[in-house]
């Protein structure tokens, strides 16, 4: 997968969880997961790569804190356009 993408998941009608996808290898698997900070949580494939931030309670996830875990795993920030369907739902 080339590009990055955000997956927000519904129940009730209300987000429940968001993902956002990293760049990867195909067929890369997370092996290993690590809390970088409150409501967020990085995946890594078996070479250390970050693959994916999950966002467990993305409703109190700003986008600054995004951006800062988004540095700590090497990848570029969001822009506002990139967390808005967040922010929608």
């Amino acid at each position: 997968m080339r590009e990055r993408y955000l997956e927000v998941t519904f129940r009730k009608g209300r987000v429940l969880a968001a993902y956002l996808y990293l760049p990867r290898q195909v067929g890369a698997k997370s092996v290993r997961t690590e809390r970088l900070s409150d409501g967020l949580l990085a995946d890594f494939d078996a070479e250390g790569n970050a693959i994916g931030l999950e966002l467990t309670d993305p409703g109190h996830v700003s986008l600054d804190q995004l951006n800062r875990a988004l540095a700590q795993v090497g990848a570029d920030p969001a822009g506002p356009e990139e967390f808005a369907p967040l922010r929608a739902a």
